[in-house]
């Protein structure tokens, strides 16, 4: 199975991007918003994270393996999540995801039916069953910082964020004050280099 792919992007269409990666080139379905990140890497060396699965009619007779490529490893964890809700699968989901996927799992996590009802493919009742199925499992997503336009992420880190919510949650903290203990200290915006610095902003605001 392939897992990642890295090579030269050399085409970037609607629904997929095409990536050459010696001595083959590769065609990449992606949602839209990876789509939009991707336009200033075009002719540039890149990596992505790769889902593989094959379309097409059990009863059929022609089977079509697809690539599903994202930026991060956290974004393909959130597709394989959006994908196990009833009555998505793999075209509803990348068809939906035209937003950053810290901002799909607040909606989830804050159980904001109205905006997932708005995204493309998604109406009133399949938002209610992917609050149902996946809201407690939001937190962590939502900590996810988004791509500049540069490639880069924020100062925020997401190794960083990503441990101290690990470490929280050892602490004994639930998922949801977990994360609104970190976007709370996040909000001075003070930069944090490790884990230790971000757990001690964290506390001193509790005092």
């Amino acid at each position: 199975m392939i897992v990642t792919i890295h090579g030269k992007l050399t085409h970037i269409g609607e629904t997929s991007i095409f990536i050459q990666s010696d001595p083959f080139e590769y065609e990449v379905l992606v949602a839209d918003y990876t789509r939009r990140q991707l336009q200033p890497d075009l002719g540039e060396l890149t990596r992505l994270h790769t889902l593989n699965y094959i379309e097409g009619n059990l009863q059929g007779s022609r089977m079509t393996p697809r690539l599903i490529g994202f930026l991060t490893e956290p974004e393909r964890q959130f597709f394989d999540l959006f994908c196990s809700v009833d009555g998505v699968g793999m075209k509803k989901a990348l068809r939906a995801m035209v937003r950053p996927v810290c901002e799909l799992a607040v909606m989830i996590e804050e159980q904001d039916a109205k905006a997932l009802s708005a995204l493309p493919g998604i109406g009133p009742a399949t938002s209610e069953r992917i609050i149902a199925k996946l809201r407690r499992k939001m937190p962590r997503f939502a900590l996810m910082v988004q791509r500049s336009s540069t490639g880069s992420e924020s100062n925020l880190g997401s190794p960083v964020t990503e441990e101290t919510f690990d470490a929280l949650i050892a602490l004994g903290h639930s998922e949801v004050d977990a994360r609104k203990l970190i976007d709370d200290a996040l909000a001075s915006g003070k930069k944090f280099k490790d884990t230790e610095s971000l757990l001690t902003a964290i506390y001193q605001r509790a005092q």
